[in-house]
């Protein structure tokens, strides 16, 4: 059986060299792997306004979503990531009602969003995170991290990131989307899996494409850099 590890969302931000969108999840026990995610700019607004508790004034597809669930008499237990498949990532949401329990295959980035508003965990599977995770950089004493260190010797290295400082720089995210705004992310180019990305978020149609985890630029990349190149 596939272990699942709980994450939160870390950071959501837009990669500077080419606007994409990208969600970082960070795993809720050490060793704190960090795993960024790119996403398309509708979903990065739909995540970031539920994430500050912004109410916009017309629901949101994963609003109606939600509202849809529970007038079903289901709920959503949790979303999970499950797998790396052909440099996408696979999520699926763990559902249960009246007809019973039920998983559904979806997009990482939907996943999250419906997540977030209802109050349901993330997990990420342990072989995810082995895979396309990355520890969070050491710090030096003064607080500021380096990228002297290898991985490996990050994951014995004494001044590596305690609870404390992780703990602050969630706080600092959070702060960020108590005055973040929705056109911060209208901006960005549209999800290249996506074909109704150009779309008003009102009416965005969800493609039964998962997200593509790469930068659009590069093939293999998967947001192996969450603390440098998501800004």
């Amino acid at each position: 059986m596939t272990r699942m590890k709980l994450v939160e969302v870390a950071a959501l931000a837009v990669e500077t060299s080419s606007g994409a969108p990208v969600v970082v999840l960070r795993e809720h026990d050490a060793p704190h792997r960090l795993l960024s995610i790119f996403i398309g700019g509708p979903e990065a607004t739909s995540i970031a306004l539920a994430a500050s508790g912004q109410r916009p004034p017309r629901p949101l597809t994963h609003d109606l979503m939600a509202t849809l669930v529970g007038s079903l008499d289901a709920a959503i237990d949790a979303a999970e990531i499950t797998e790396v498949s052909d440099g996408s990532f696979l999520a699926c949401l763990a559902l249960h009602g009246p007809t019973g329990e039920q998983r559904l295959d979806t997009r990482p980035s939907d996943a999250i969003a419906l997540a977030v508003r209802v109050g349901a965990p993330l997990y990420v599977s342990e072989a995810v995170l082995d895979e396309a995770g990355q520890l969070p950089p050491p710090a030096e004493p003064d607080g500021t991290a380096t990228d002297e260190t290898t991985m490996d010797e990050t994951a014995m290295n004494e001044t590596a990131m305690d609870e404390t400082e992780i703990d602050e720089a969630v706080d600092e995210f959070r702060a960020f989307l108590d005055e973040v705004r929705p056109d911060q992310f209208t901006d960005a180019p549209d999800d290249p899996d996506d074909p109704d990305a150009h779309d008003d978020p009102d009416e965005h149609d969800e493609p039964d494409e998962h997200d593509e985890p790469d930068a659009p630029d590069d093939p293999d990349h998967r947001g192996d850099e969450p603390g440098t190149t998501e800004a």
